[in-house]
């Protein structure tokens, strides 16, 4: 199954259970003539979702029109969005960062204005990791999250308690789907199952240390995937019985019947998520304000789990979401990777990490 798959899926799924949801949100249109925002976020279905559901019930509120701006991805719209800031004229007004991109851009300077919170009060409503300030302010206000999560085929082994238990070889031995890729937050549970967390990046012999326990799990890992379909397919072939995979595709292919359950084990999933964040030359910070307040309302945070599949960056309580749609795209507890060490110590990581890869 393809992101655009499941997500069109995800879309389906959620059709009826977001009307309610919906119909909250819009509420009744104010005045405002002739007012528009220019947002950025990732293409495809994403970015058409957004569009369907999300600014359409903004501009029915506010009255704001927007303009939908696709981007490729936070790394490479960085690039084009330092270009266009230096040229005077930027293609968004928003846009939607990864938090590794958002503290690269707060470290170049120039190119981020503060958000103004007090003109969007719901941002109260969100968790205070959400909001990121640097010294100029809040830069960065979070639109949504995704976790991903330990994975099991409930037909060959129980739910794990802990991330500890994948290192039992008499139970796992090369039976286990792992991410290839050295900032796929694996190393962000090692942290979290063994050591002090993120603190633990912080010096070298600290990330050596986690390299070296992610080696002694290499007997038990059948495939060190790279893409989603290697996981799905290893998966639902049973050639894997556990592993670290999307939480909301895990839950997609347990309702196709597929033997898949997701586990949130005592040390949580790593949970990833965007920021909505406002350009320096960009004069529509008063519009940008309101797009952020609309988008950390409960309500709009509980619409965008139906209709796009992420999580919501508010408690459940807060929302109207069941206990069947929150567990569909969110948990407890969360894992926070270490954002600042992977920019940091990015050679070192990668470099470390590959070889422990390449050896025997």
């Amino acid at each position: 199954m393809t992101r655009m798959n499941r997500r069109a899926l995800l879309k389906s799924a959620g059709s009826v259970a977001g009307l309610t949801a919906a119909s909250s949100v819009i509420g009744t249109p104010l005045i405002a003539k002739e007012r528009s925002l220019k947002i950025g976020a990732y293409g495809g279905y994403f970015e058409n979702s957004l569009k369907e559901h999300v600014y359409s019930a903004f501009t029915a509120a506010t009255g704001i029109n927007v303009e939908s701006v696709t981007q490729p991805n936070s790394t490479d719209w960085l690039v084009t969005m330092t270009q266009a800031t230096k040229a005077g004229s930027v293609p968004a007004d928003l846009s939607l960062y990864a938090r590794d991109t958002m503290i690269k851009a707060s470290r170049i300077g120039g190119l981020l204005s503060p958000l103004d919170l007090k003109a969007a009060p719901k941002t109260g409503d969100l968790d205070p990791y959400f909001v990121f300030e640097d010294t100029t302010g809040p830069i960065g206000v979070g639109a949504m999250s995704w976790f991903t999560a330990m994975v099991i085929n409930p037909e060959e082994v129980g739910p794990p308690a802990s991330w500890a238990e994948f290192w039992d070889s008499e139970k796992y031995e090369a039976s286990l789907g792992l991410p290839k890729n050295f900032n796929a937050q694996f190393l962000d549970i090692v942290a979290a199952t063994f050591f002090e967390g993120e603190a633990t990046f912080k010096t070298k012999d600290g990330i050596v240390a986690l390299v070296e326990k992610a080696a002694e799990i290499k007997p038990n890992v059948a495939l060190w995937w790279s893409a989603e379909s290697q996981m799905e397919q290893a998966l639902k072939n049973g050639d894997v019985i556990g592993g670290q995979y999307y939480l909301d595709v895990s839950n997609l292919m347990a309702a196709d019947g597929f033997p898949v359950q997701p586990v949130f084990p005592k040390e949580g999933n790593p949970q990833d998520y965007g920021s909505w964040c406002l350009s320096s030359i960009s004069e529509k910070g008063a519009e940008a304000a309101e797009f952020v307040n609309f988008s950390s309302d409960p309500a709009t945070q509980a619409l965008m789990s139906r209709k796009i599949g992420t999580a919501p960056l508010v408690p459940q309580s807060k929302t109207d979401l069941t206990d069947d749609e929150f567990a569909f795209v969110s948990g407890a507890p969360s894992i926070k990777p270490a954002y600042e060490a992977y920019l940091d110590s990015e050679t070192f990581i990668k470099e470390t990490w590959e070889k422990m890869l390449a050896g025997a």
